[in-house]
């Protein structure tokens, strides 16, 4: 596979490797949709800072709210926002949210796919064994658990989630936190949209959620377009401007 690398810029400081794959070297229509999912620990609200910014440049930008429960259910809610959607749209994922995308992708409405420090699960694979491969991030530790539902503490949502963000915001994000049912985590994808569909892929080069050596990983085996983001694993809230951009990379907007 033919693969370039380049350095992007942005406000944002964002110092990124871009890598090509034959999948970018076909014509895309441009998309005028963003369909954003979030990730554990989180809401759509996550998605707040980016979406100002598409809508700045003429993008119909959506978050779902992501029911947390099983990851059929959350397919189901990506699949009823991507039915609202007139014409190509890019699907966009945080976090666990990587799991929804890589299988609600495969939507014929959906052109491109933007993992931003997310899983990117092969059809049927146990991503925890995968992750075992690699160093347990912190944040692990900081899930308290009441019943079937987990949440992270503040203490590990301020250090290990959000670390990069004033923590008079982060407390705010740590407050409206949705929590999750634990047979979440054993879900597994039935597809793999990335192996279809072109994809982009933010690292966090700072993550204390998801090892940055596993996102790397991840964003090599999908031939995604790269970049590398100082950034906490919350790069969509610390770092919008270099998401932002991403997305509109993928959208063909840039």
């Amino acid at each position: 596979m033919d693969r370039r690398t380049f350095v992007t810029t942005s406000v944002a400081a964002a110092v990124g490797t871009l890598v090509g794959s034959a999948a970018h070297a076909q014509p895309m229509p441009k998309a005028k949709n963003a369909v954003l999912i979030h990730g554990l620990f989180a809401d759509g609200s996550s998605w707040s800072e980016v979406i100002a910014r598409l809508q700045a440049k003429g993008m119909q930008a959506t978050a779902v709210q992501n029911p947390l429960t099983s990851l059929k259910a959350a397919v189901e809610a990506t699949r009823q926002v991507l039915s609202w959607q007139q014409g190509p749209t890019v699907l966009v994922a945080h976090s666990f949210g990587g799991m929804i995308l890589t299988e609600a992708g495969v939507d014929p409405k959906v052109a491109a796919l933007v993992y931003v420090a997310a899983r990117a699960p092969d059809a049927g694979e146990d991503y925890a064994a995968l992750a075992r491969k690699y160093p347990t991030p912190p944040a692990s530790a900081g899930i308290v658990w009441s019943g079937d539902w987990g949440r992270l503490s503040e203490e590990a949502f301020l250090r290990d989630f959000a670390g990069d963000l004033p923590s008079q915001k982060a407390r705010v994000l740590f407050a409206v936190q949705a929590p999750f049912k634990r047979a979440l985590l054993a879900d597994r994808t039935t597809q793999a949209a990335w192996r279809t569909k072109p994809s982009w892929y933010a690292v966090s080069t700072e993550d204390r959620t998801i090892d940055p050596d596993l996102e790397r990983f991840m964003a090599k085996r999908l031939g995604a377009r790269t970049i590398e983001v100082k950034a906490s694993h919350v790069s969509l809230i610390s770092q919008p401007d270099a998401i932002a951009g991403l997305i509109l990379e993928a959208a063909g907007q840039a």
